[in-house]
């Protein structure tokens, strides 16, 4: 099994790694708290682990309907842009005053997951192959795939928040500013690419 695992790392960074709403939000999160990545991470297991078991018992067809598809791409465009809006408006109190958005990092990991199409799409892509090659090995085999891939998102939102907390004050307010307005440029981005992808859905 060791060697399934292994490439259970390599595909889970690859994924987690690469920029997306999760990351961005990671990213304005730490400026309060060293654990926004950890925090992230955890809302993001509430909506992965029962999706995992509905694609482990054999509904991985369902997350690629079109209908289901165009509605999780519209109303989680709209509510990525939403945040990303939110965000671009707070981001003097968070980065002059210290104050915190009004939704926090476990709830936003929840928002990034559940209302992603294209998270949804991977595991009954990606995600379905991964789960399948460890069906012979039955519930331990199932579960030790889930921790690895979860560790692999933890380890990587737990240094990146570790790190911008820890130096953030090297940066300057105005920087940090900067790098907060790029943050929520990118949800509003991410957004607007799942809602045009749905309305393509429609044609």
């Amino acid at each position: 099994m060791l060697p399934i695992l292994l490439s259970v790392v390599v595909i889970s960074l690859s994924g987690v790694m690469a920029p997306g709403p999760m990351f961005a939000m990671t990213v304005a999160k730490s400026y309060r708290t060293p654990w926004a990545g950890a925090q992230v991470s955890l809302g993001h297991a509430v909506i992965e682990v029962p999706l995992i078991l509905l694609i482990y018992f054999g509904f991985a067809g369902f997350f690629q309907n079109g209908t289901v598809q165009l509605v999780l791409s519209l109303l989680g465009g709209g509510m990525i842009i939403w945040m990303g809006i939110s965000m671009f408006r707070a981001r003097a109190e968070v980065i002059q005053k210290g104050k915190e958005s009004p939704y926090s990092a476990f709830v936003a990991g929840i928002i990034m997951s559940g209302l992603n199409p294209y998270f949804l799409l991977w595991w009954a892509t990606i995600g379905l192959l991964l789960v399948m090659k460890f069906r012979d090995y039955g519930t331990t085999g199932l579960i030790a795939f889930y921790i690895t891939h979860w560790l692999c998102d933890l380890v990587w939102l737990t240094v990146v928040s570790l790190l911008i907390y820890r130096t953030q004050k090297l940066w300057g307010k105005r920087l940090q500013e900067g790098i907060f307005i790029i943050c929520a440029l990118l949800l509003v981005g991410f957004g607007g690419w799942f809602l045009i992808s749905g309305i393509r859905l429609i044609n």
